[in-house]
């Protein structure tokens, strides 16, 4: 007994669906076009200054971290005290709200993190931070 065997569809690529969505953008884009040219036909005279500032992004938070055997080190370069006073003042005076934030170590001298307050206090630095961690229980 012979079996039929029927002959299989041929795939086709069908291209609506992309050709509906070609036309929804060049008409989305005639219509935003068409937006902006009304836009710009008001004649509006805005107003000039001369101090402005550029909008941009506060710089990212200074980090200081003191050692165990009381070496100070800003972000990975190590300085001394009058170093850091130094540095913490060119960064006040590049961004007036510089943050700060101290990372001493558990185990140091609590004296070294109270001069790096004292040094963030000398550079006015009003924005700063002593890192902690929360204790496992």
């Amino acid at each position: 007994m012979p079996l039929k065997t029927e002959q299989l569809e041929v795939s086709e690529l069908n291209l609506t669906p992309m050709i509906d969505v070609v036309f929804l953008l060049i008409i989305f884009f005639l219509v935003g076009s068409t937006f902006s040219e009304a836009e710009r036909q008001f004649d509006v005279q805005v107003p000039s200054v001369t101090a402005a500032k550029p909008l941009t992004a506060p710089p990212d938070q200074l980090v200081i971290n003191i050692s165990r055997d009381g070496r100070i080190a800003l972000g990975k370069k190590t300085v001394t005290l009058q170093q850091l006073t130094t540095e913490l003042n060119q960064a006040r005076e590049r961004f007036a709200d510089q943050a700060v934030v101290i990372r001493g170590d558990g185990e140091g001298k609590y004296q070294l993190v109270a001069d790096v307050l004292s040094a963030c206090h000398r550079a006015q630095i009003r924005n700063f931070s002593v890192a902690t961690m929360l204790k496992s229980e």
